[in-house]
């Protein structure tokens, strides 16, 4: 247990990701729950690390604005490819989604194959690196996510399919650059799990909760035990959901 590795200079930032990751996604995944395609935020969120590896293995730098557009272009195309997806094919909507996952994954895995630090590359989008982010870093991310959100509640209803889709896609772009794939599959999912069934401001506050809460201890024990940030906030959260869903369910009854 390291006591000292509480450095407010580095929690503070990743804490404050955290905070503008979950702004965005639990909307976003509880309209995602509602729908039921749970696996469309995996899915967008590996086709977005596919195109920053892309943009890597044509010579653009991975951590500069080549990766940005690499993954925004892979994340909009996969958008639009889903929404066509989705008006051909509804009634398998979810499985061709997971279809479009995996070959993410291993398109992945093929472009690093003779890269020396592809395992690291991999594991960075994955994974993420919520410790490494700085306040100016998160500037453009916020001022992106108030777009997105003054979209979301203020025209959530005239956006359509592909207006949703392309919305998703944009987010999820900046998320997977900011906190890698795995966090944001479980920022998105759950919260918004935690909370299902409630309306409103109820549902949104609860989900809100359950993922500041997750994120919170996440940070407090990776720092305790230096324990891989995204990975442990991943089970943060999975256990603090488990437990309100448990409560949930012990009130009702």
């Amino acid at each position: 247990m390291n006591a000292e590795a509480f450095d407010l200079s580095i929690l503070g930032p990743a804490f404050l990701a955290g905070i503008l990751v979950l702004a965005t996604h639990v909307p976003l995944g509880r309209e995602v729950l509602a729908r039921g395609i749970i696996f469309i935020d995996l899915a967008i969120a590996q086709v977005s690390g596919l195109g920053v590896i892309a943009a890597d293995q044509l010579g653009l730098e991975l951590a500069g604005f080549g990766s940005e557009v690499g993954a925004g272009v892979a994340a909009v195309g996969g958008a639009l490819l889903l929404t066509w997806i989705e008006r051909l094919y509804p009634e398998i909507l979810e499985a061709l989604i997971g279809v479009l996952f995996v070959l993410a994954a291993t398109g992945a895995i093929l472009l690093l194959a003779n890269d020396p630090h592809g395992g690291e590359a991999l594991n960075d989008i994955l994974v993420g690196q919520i410790l490494w982010v700085t306040p100016g870093s998160l500037v453009p991310i916020a001022l992106l996510y108030a777009g997105v959100l003054a979209l979301w509640f203020g025209a959530a209803s005239k956006l359509g399919r592909v207006g949703f889709y392309l919305l998703f896609a944009v987010t999820v772009t900046a998320s997977v650059q900011l906190v890698g794939v795995y966090l944001v599959f479980a920022s998105l999912i759950v919260p918004a799990v935690a909370a299902r069934g409630l309306p409103g401001a109820r549902g949104l506050g609860l989900a809100l909760a359950v993922g500041l809460g997750g994120y919170v201890a996440g940070l407090v024990l990776s720092a305790l035990f230096d324990l891989p940030t995204g990975p442990i906030i991943v089970w943060s959260l999975a256990t603090l959901a488990m437990g309100v869903m448990a409560g949930r369910r012990w009130l009702r009854a």
